[in-house]
């Protein structure tokens, strides 16, 4: 499968956190960097996601914004 993101990170998941349609995935990529992703409830099994597992973190945004005072 090629692809056209070129922001992948490999990492272990930390937590997986499941609403009634959505799920946090937390994921340490190392060097003490978390990210966390939500996605739903269906992918997290469909992929079959628990905590331990290696998985890759694709990252493609138009923007990615936080802002703090």
């Amino acid at each position: 499968m090629k692809l056209s993101v070129r922001n992948v990170l490999k990492g272990k998941v930390t937590a997986v956190t499941e609403g009634a349609v959505a799920a946090n995935v937390k994921v340490d990529v190392g060097g003490g960097n978390v990210l966390t992703a939500v996605v739903t409830v269906d992918a997290v099994k469909d992929l079959g996601i628990k905590v331990g597992d290696a998985i890759s973190v694709l990252v493609k945004a138009t923007s990615v914004m936080l802002a703090k005072e």
